[in-house]
């Protein structure tokens, strides 16, 4: 039956590298699986495990054949135990087993926890090539000095257990580093520690965990004079620290073996302790599940007056049941439990309130805790850890006595016929240290069936598992756990998932604008779920590009001033991304550039009688490396930008600066060279003599993915393959992703269904296919059994438009996501295999059996965070097409106002020629200030042949406080023409002019009167905004007025006269009259109470424009005045406001580098538009 087990005593320590087995001879009993379980003293087993799960041995299949196991991590062990778990089902089981491995032998020395050892290295040790400490050790308490080293040079180094963690301690004069690793260190089991020195690093490992540890690189040798050993010992102690308790072996310092010295009786050792491993029998058991109990019998003694119960525990779960009992004649029932990580005791007597208490606090940190309740003479105790000040007490009004039975952890099953009842949750976890009555309770009486009974135990070891060392939370998401499962909490980590995984930003500004968005600052994530973390820049998106721009402390004009005493100038820039980030930024551009700009006035910057640059700046990765050339030049050339373009004001000079000229000039110019980005500091030497003036500019990094005049990058999520045959595929490197894989891309097809990736193993795998024009089936194997997770759409996915796949497998499970659907997950197994471990080659678009290929187009595929290459295979594969066109299917949407998506091989565009707006998605207002006196004209002689012109609308929105107004007039060769007219009443008017009478529409509701009108249109000559030489003279008194505030977004047609004349006013078709100034109406007013507010207008919808008439409302009244003067007193109070504040500010931003009081420059400054959101980059308008 289930339970047993064969053990086998080697007769000491031993490394054991494989077992073998056997089945009985002549016979049908042989087992078919199998676990091992290993032990130093007989007792506390330690389960095989294997990637941290419990490994399951395949057993035999027949009585006769050996079957061997190589132990992929060698234990060293005395007491082997191998427990079947399956068998022949027609035969019983039949074992012959074989264990393979070598003596160990080992020097050993013990520590009492008041014991120490102290090693004086005089004469210290012959320097090695590498510093080293390796030991073993087995703690009893969890809490301990292990090793103390320290020396002249007061670098101290110290080993010390703490809460069953291990800490290592550098310390030096003037910093420290203090790191953690593993926990559970106090399971006595011995744990091997190994610290490497190598130049300005250790190494510290603790079993099969490393961390790496900086120090300073002046301690390239260690130079201790001591060494002490289970305390901390020497002048350099300053607090009372616990010593340690337990086995040490094998303590090599530098290649000494100190337990040998102390053994041999050095000299230089001192200290009493005993060269052997002396330990205690703590029999613990382990509660693994729901179904797991202790039944042990109760006090029968009718005259008792009391009851004792006390015990250890540990355990990672908040809740759980310790102990329950019926009270002595069945008056009541007991529950002693956890809740909320603390103790709990309740009693329930029939008639009486329930009687309550509680104590303690975290006591699911997975350390051992002592708990007692004890009860007699009308006092009821229950404490926490022996500590009196917290123990919890009552008077009950009757006697505490137990029934005769006690449950602890648990209850049997209904059907076992037991009265037991649990309101609570089951605990998990470990049990030791019963005592009943004062009686410690024999477990091992209990696993032999002699005493009480249990289920679902294993006595004589606690399986506890720590699931947060090493955490597999990504990101530093922090990690929490169960009994049976952890949870990583990401807040603020900028990722999500089950570990922290999947970033929850875009990887660049390119996809936030294929989403949709428009410029703004926007967090990225260069490399997706790397290591780099997110960043905040700004993201300039224009219609053809899209600039990524990260800012740095001063990208103003700023005013040099030397300092007193000093001959040179320098100013250093702190960006707003780390080291990592800048790096990636720049390394996955196509094209990064900063423009650095010199004004002067007898200050050079190259020039100098030496032959030496009198300036320079810094830039490059890291620190950087100094840079000769200036803006516009090339890298090295040790020039400026007007060299190449031999322009410089003084031919013999390379640079404007150079001619050293009493006159203002300046050199300015972009770096383009990536690898010399970003600037880092700029230092300027000729700023001390007499009359030399300066000032300098050096703006943000901007880097693009894509430019209008090169190939698009080759790396970008338009990145794609056409596979046009469904034996076609692309390949590429072996996968790892053994923790943690996510898969990202876009696919479009008109097939039904098709393997989109999939990479093999010996047993391992890993697929992502359409298994259905519906469904998308995410599929793989880690060695637990075939896996998957489907996502089933409710609309066809081979329509030929872009859908997005998300798949990621983590230890704790797998996910997918098709599109905006909701997320498909599906759980790891508990305790089962985690590395994914694959060997054959990637295969995109197919398989390597050459079936069920896909036929369509992928694109942007990224694992773990890379983007591979997908056009550079394509182009050397056949059956495979680099690119894929298509996109305005999908994103042609994205285009606003009458903007039109322009399809490409690896990209769209919106074209905003048809619209009155620009932008990226033709999203941004074009508008203008009109002051008295200005007006716009737009001519063109051939706009549309007379015959094609069958209606016209005109849209334009305006802001104004005049009344009346003259909003638009257009004129044809005909003298047919029309105005658009604000009244006096505050009605718009459409006014036309046809070649017999001028008709007027201001009146509501007036009769449209008209004669022999020709509702056809030559080719019209000139489209006006205000002032008007060629109107009516019905018309010309108003239009005399003209036209004072805000128009926007004027459309006539397909003709935007009003965007031609802001972005292209040198064009031949736009003549200006007075101040035009570009301005953001904006598209409502945001005080409700304003006195000018926008308006829409829209006149004609398809109709000839003969039928157009519009009425829409402005608000204007007779507080015009009022809301004048207030208006100005409001600018008065805020023009002093912020002169206080821009001084105030200044004041307090000394670390930065800002621009130098003095007189005012002759040339502007001009700020960038991407400032980001700090103090001193803030915009105000007055």
């Amino acid at each position: 039956n289930y339970g047993r087990w064969l053990e086998v005593d080697l007769g000491g320590r031993t490394r054991i590298t494989a077992v073998a087995t056997q089945g009985r001879y002549g016979s049908s009993d042989w087992q078919t699986s199998y676990l091992l379980m290993f032990s130093d003293t007989g007792h506390n087993w330690r389960q095989y495990r294997q990637e941290g799960s419990i490994e399951a041995f395949l057993g035999n299949s027949n009585a006769d054949s050996v079957v061997q196991h190589k132990l992929q991590h060698p234990v060293i062990a005395r007491y082997v135990r191998l427990i079947p778990l399956d068998w022949n089902p027609n035969g019983r089981i039949g074992l012959r087993l074989e264990t393979y491995g070598c003596p160990y032998n080992s020097d050993v020395v013990s520590f009492s926890g008041l014991s120490s050892l102290l090693y004086r290295l005089t004469p210290r040790p012959t320097q090695t090539s590498g510093e080293s400490i390796s030991l073993k050790f087995k703690a009893l308490k969890n809490s301990g000095i292990l090793l103390h080293a320290e020396g002249q040079n007061q670098h101290r180094l110290t080993l010390e257990l703490e809460d069953g963690k291990l800490l290592l301690l550098t310390l030096s004069p003037d910093n420290q580093h203090l790191v953690s690793l593993s926990s559970l260190l106090d399971d006595q089991h011995w744990h091997h520690v190994a610290v490497e020195h190598h130049n300005n690093h250790l190494n510290l490992t603790v079993d099969k965990s490393t961390v790496w540890v900086q120090i300073p690189a002046r301690f390239s040798h260690w130079d201790h004079d001591q060494v002490s050993v289970g305390a901390e010992q020497g002048i350099g102690s300053q607090r009372a620290k616990r010593n340690f308790h337990g086995c040490l072996e094998n303590l090599v310092y530098n290649g000494l073996n100190l337990v040998d010295l102390a053994e041999q009786k050095d000299q230089r050792v001192s200290g009493n302790v005993t060269f052997s491993c002396d330990e205690p029998v703590f029999v613990a058991m382990t509660f693994a599940g729901p179904q797991s109990f202790l039944w042990l019998p109760g006090g029968t003694d009718p005259s008792s007056v009391g009851l004792s119960v006390g015990l250890q525990f540990r355990t990672w779960n908040k809740a759980g049941l310790l102990l329950t009992f019926d009270l002595l004649k069945q008056s009541g029932a007991v529950w002693w439990y956890l809740s909320k990580a603390r103790l709990h005791l309740q009693i329930h007597k029939p008639g009486r309130a329930p009687l309550e208490l509680s104590t303690g606090s975290g006591l699911n940190d997975g350390q051992w805790h002592s708990v007692d309740l004890v009860s007699g003479r009308g006092h009821l105790t229950i404490t926490v850890d022996g500590d009196e000040s917290t123990a919890a007490h009552v008077s009950p009004s009757f006697p505490i006595i137990a029934g005769g039975q006690l449950f602890f952890g648990g209850c049997p099953s209904e059907s076992s016929g037991q009265e037991c009842m649990n309101p609570f949750k089951a605990f998990q976890g470990c049990m030791r240290l019963l005592t009943v009555d004062n009686q410690p309770v024999d477990l091992i009486k209990v696993q032999q069936r002699l005493m009480g009974n249990y289920s679902h135990l294993q006595i004589d070891m606690c399986d506890i598992i720590d699931r947060c060392s090493p955490s597999h939370c990504e990101h530093e998401g922090s990690c929490s756990q169960s009994w049976t499962t952890f949870h990583c909490n990401c807040s603020g980590s900028g990722y999500t998932g089950a570990t922290c995984h999947s970033s929850i930003y875009e990887q660049s500004c390119e996809a936030y604008k294929l989403n949709g968005n428009t410029s703004g600052f926007y967090h990225i994530d260069v490399d997706g779920s790397g290591p780099v973390r997110p960043q905040l820049v700004y993201c300039d998106m224009t219609e053809h590009q899209t600039w990524t721009v990260i800012q740095h402390n001063n990208s103003d004009l700023t005013r040099v001033r030397a300092s007193p005493g000093g001959n040179q100038y320098s100013a250093h820039f702190e960006y707003a991304s780390d080291e990592d980030q800048l790096a990636a930024i720049i390394g996955q551009s196509e094209h990064c550039e900063q423009e650095l700009t010199y004004h002067c006035r007898k200050s050079r910057i190259l020039n100098s009688a030496e032959g030496s640059p009198v300036s320079w700046w810094v830039g490059g990765p890291g620190g950087g490396h100094v840079q000769t050339y200036w803006g516009g030049a090339s890298a090295g050339s040790q020039r400026c930008g007007c060299s190449l373009q031999q322009n410089c004001v003084d031919p013999k000079h390379h640079c404007n600066c150079d001619a050293d000229r009493n006159e203002w000039s300046s050199d300015s110019g972009l770096l383009t060279h990536k690898e010399t980005l970003p600037v880092r500091s700029l230092v300027l030497g000729d700023v001390q003599r007499s009359g030399s003036e300066s000032a300098y500019k050096v703006g943000p990094l901007r880097c693009l993915n894509v430019t209008l005049f090169r190939k698009l990058c080759q790396k970008n999520i338009w990145n794609a393959a056409f596979f046009d045959k469904e034996t076609s595929y692309l390949h590429f490197p072996t996968f790892h992703g053994e923790l943690s894989a996510d898969i990202s891309f876009l696919f479009k097809t008109t097939s039904s269904s098709g393997v989109f990736l999939e990479n093999l193993g010996i047993k391992d795998f890993i697929r992502i296919e359409l298994s259905s024009s519906t469904e998308v089936l995410f599929s793989f194997d880690v060695g637990n059994g075939p896996l998957g997770v489907s996502v089933k759409a409710d609309f066809p996915l081979n329509d030929d438009r872009w859908h997005r796949v998300q798949a990621e497998r983590n230890v704790k499970e797998a996910s997918l996501r098709i599109d905006e659907l909701p997320v498909a997950t599906q759980e790891a197994p508990a305790d089962g295999h985690i590395h994914l471990q694959l060997n054959s080659q990637l295969f995109i678009g197919g398989t390597a059996s050459r079936q069920k290929g896909f036929r369509g187009c992928i694109r942007s595929l990224q694992l773990n965070g890379v983007t591979l290459d997908l056009e550079e295979r394509a182009n050397i594969t056949p059956g495979v097409r680099p690119g894929c066109p298509g996109h305005c299917s999908t994103y042609g949407s994205l285009c606003q106002n009458q903007g039109q998506c322009v399809d490409g091989t690896r990209s769209f565009s919106c074209d905003c020629s048809g619209s009155p707006h620009s932008g990226a998605f033709c999203h941004r207002e074009v508008s203008a200030s009109f002051k008295p006196g200005t007006s716009v004209s737009f001519k063109d002689l051939n706009v549309w042949p007379s015959s094609s012109l069958r209606a016209e609308n005109i849209c334009l929105s305006f802001r104004t406080s005049q009344s009346p107004a003259l909003l638009l007039y257009i004129s044809s060769d005909h003298r047919e023409s029309l105005a658009l007219l604000l009244n006096k009443q505050g009605h718009n008017s459409d006014s036309l002019h046809s070649k017999e009478k001028l008709l007027d529409f201001s009146e509501p509701g007036g009769a449209q009167k008209y004669k022999d009108f020709n509702p056809f249109y030559e080719a019209f000559l000139s489209l006006f905004f205000a002032d008007s030489d060629d109107l009516d003279p019905e018309l010309s008194r108003l239009a005399s007025l003209g036209f004072t505030g805000c128009l926007s977004s004027v459309l006539f047609n397909s003709i935007s006269p009003l965007k031609a004349a802001l972005l292209h006013p040198n064009s031949s078709s736009v003549s200006i009259t007075g101040s035009l100034v570009q301005y953001s109406c904006g598209s409502t007013s945001t005080n409700q109470n304003a006195a000018e507010t926008t308006h829409h207008l829209s006149v004609g919808t398809g109709q000839p424009l003969v039928n157009a008439i519009r009425s829409d409302s402005a608000l204007i009244g007779g507080g015009i005045a009022v809301v004048i003067f207030v208006t100005l007193s409001a600018l008065a109070v805020m023009a002093r406001f912020l002169y206080r504040r821009k001084g105030s500010s200044q004041s307090q931003e000394g670390k930065t580098v800002k621009p130098e009081d003095g007189p005012e420059l002759p040339f502007s400054s001009q700020t960038s538009s991407q400032n980001g959101p700090t103090e001193n980059q803030k915009e105000y308008f007055i």
